[in-house]
């Protein structure tokens, strides 16, 4: 079942781009959300001055403290692929889509959809306290509603929605994510291979937000690819900051 709803998706933006060629429009196509020399295009939410900086063409997040930056832009219906190393041991990070712009008081994360990214040994640092290991052996790629965004799992763990199949590399190795989110519904690929995805969305409209939550973490190659908008209410959309 989840093959086959990929495929539709696939299937459904090469029959819209055939239309756009059909009618002389241009095909959309990826854009830089990251121009490898300066934050343009983004805003910091709840971090220090410091904890984002561009060196040698990537984005480096010193991971501290927790908190978020954001895009200055909203978007709806989009794949974006974004590509990202953890250089610490268990460390954690990730990317919120559809999201807030702004963080409630008293929390440190916004509301958003959730794609997380975890390095390989964050499961070997969390044991019980009897030793062993948790009940899932890896959690990267997990995808979930959080600060009060909900959304139904197509792998579930509890409210989440865990990768069928363990495709991340480890400290300092490059991962790539390509995500498509598109009416409430995203679909997941870990360095080539679709493994994970969720649909019924509460918010179906908002800004991208990346994570800075105690660990150093590269980013680069920062790319969307934004698709026609849908049927969506003021109830789903995030509200707009005024910068």
């Amino acid at each position: 079942m989840k093959n086959r709803a990929i495929k539709l998706m696939c299937s459904a933006t090469l029959l819209l781009c055939g239309h756009y060629q059909a009618h002389g429009a241009d095909t959309p196509g990826f854009r830089d959300l990251f121009n490898g020399k300066d934050l343009s295009g983004w805003a910091n939410v709840n971090t220090d001055e410091d904890t984002w900086t561009v060196q040698d063409g990537l984005l480096v997040c010193s991971g501290h403290p927790i908190g978020v930056m954001r895009t200055e832009e909203q978007f709806e219906n989009f794949i974006l692929h974004i590509e990202w190393r953890h250089m610490e041991a268990g460390g954690n990070s990730g990317v919120f889509a559809w999201s807030a712009g702004t963080v409630p008081e008293g929390r440190r994360l916004p509301m958003g959809l959730e794609v997380q990214m975890l390095e390989l040994d964050w499961v070997n640092l969390h044991k019980r306290n009897d030793g062993t290991l948790p009940p899932i052996a890896y959690v990267h790629g997990e995808l979930f509603g959080a600060g009060g965004l909900k959304a139904t799992p197509d792998n579930p763990r509890g409210s989440r929605s865990q990768s069928i199949e363990n495709r991340c590399k480890g400290k300092g190795e490059w991962n790539v994510y390509d995500v498509v989110f598109v009416d409430g519904v995203v679909k997941l690929s870990v360095n080539g291979k679709f493994v994970n995805g969720l649909s019924h969305s509460s918010v179906k409209k908002g800004y991208l937000c990346l994570e800075s939550e105690g660990a150093e973490i590269h980013f680069r190659n920062i790319r969307i690819m934004e698709l026609p908008p849908g049927i969506t209410s003021d109830e789903q959309i995030a509200p707009v900051v005024e910068d």
